[in-house]
C-alpha cells in the first residue's frame, strides 16, 4: 500500500533544511506509519546520500510524523539552482514509499 492511500504530506524550508510532516489520515494507520516510515526509508525514497542527517519526531496527539532534513535543500532557497528550492515536492514524492501490510 502507498503512504500516500494513508497519509498526507506538508513541508517546509529553513535555509538548506527541509521539514516534512506526514500525518495520516485515520487515527488507527498512525502505528503502521511509525512502524513503516523511518529515517532509513525516507533517506532511500528521497535518495538522499548517507551523511544528510534525519531526525524524525513523532507527534502521536497529532498523529504525524515530522522528518527534519539538514542538507536536503543544495543550498537552500537563495543559493540553489534547483526547480524546487524550497523543497515542496519533496513530500509528494515520500507519499510514493511502498508500505508493507
Amino acid at each position: 500500500m502507498l503512504l500516500r492511500e494513508l497519509a498526507h504530506a506538508r513541508t517546509g524550508d529553513k535555509g538548506d533544511v527541509s521539514n516534512i510532516a506526514v500525518i495520516a489520515y485515520r487515527a488507527e494507520d498512525y502505528y503502521r506509519l511509525q512502524r513503516g516510515l523511518t529515517e532509513d526509508r525516507v533517506r532511500a525514497r528521497l535518495c538522499l546520500e548517507p551523511d544528510h542527517p534525519i531526525r524524525r519526531h513523532e507527534l502521536p496527539g497529532l498523529k504525524a510524523l515530522n522528518f527534519v532534513i539538514e542538507g536536503a535543500l543544495a543550498g537552500g532557497v537563495t543559493r540553489s539552482a534547483s526547480l524546487d528550492a524550497h523543497g515542496k515536492c519533496l513530500g509528494a514524492w515520500l507519499l510514493g514509499v511502498e508500505l508493507e501490510d
